[in-house]
């Protein structure tokens, strides 16, 4: 007779060990909102919860918060400051790239850092801190909007 394979145990995520490792309980939410943050790399925390609740039905928008600060806290998210607006979040990965941002359509991209070790960015003076990260962030205009762009001024190029 063969074991019977238990279905929870098969349908596990990567997400649970990482939870686990990071001292957190597993719950639903916890797995949702890190399934939503992989799928949609650089959301803010009302995409993310409205993401959620799609997937899990009631949860309120307070509750996600709550786990985005208790998974950013735990080093499982990065919390991401673009703009002065709002937050963005991302499956922290612990390497060392920075952002790519277009000023036109939002559009988010991850470049890595030129130098591969963090923090990638020297201080003449670190006036005693001790320096752990250097978050960089180019702005400018995506392909598609400097097209845009272009053909709006009506340069020939832009075709």
């Amino acid at each position: 007779m063969t074991p019977r394979q238990d279905t929870a145990s098969a349908e596990t995520t990567p997400f649970e060990a990482d939870l686990r490792a990071a001292g957190l309980r597993v719950t639903a939410p916890r797995l949702a909102t890190l399934a939503v943050i992989a799928e949609r790399q650089h959301s803010d925390a009302d995409a993310i919860a409205t993401a959620v609740r799609d997937r899990l039905g009631t949860v309120s928008k307070q509750a996600v918060y709550d786990v985005l600060n208790a998974l950013t806290a735990a080093g499982l998210v990065r919390r991401i400051s673009l703009d002065e607006r709002r937050a963005r979040f991302e499956v922290h990965r612990h390497d060392n790239h920075h952002h790519l941002i277009c000023r036109s359509c939002g559009r988010i991209e991850d470049v890595p850092c030129v130098v591969g070790v963090a923090p990638c960015l020297s201080l003449p003076d670190d006036r005693g801190f001790t320096v752990e990260e250097a978050d960089v962030v180019y702005r400018g205009l995506c392909a598609e909007c400097s097209a845009a762009a272009a053909a709006r001024a009506g340069d020939p190029a832009a075709s």
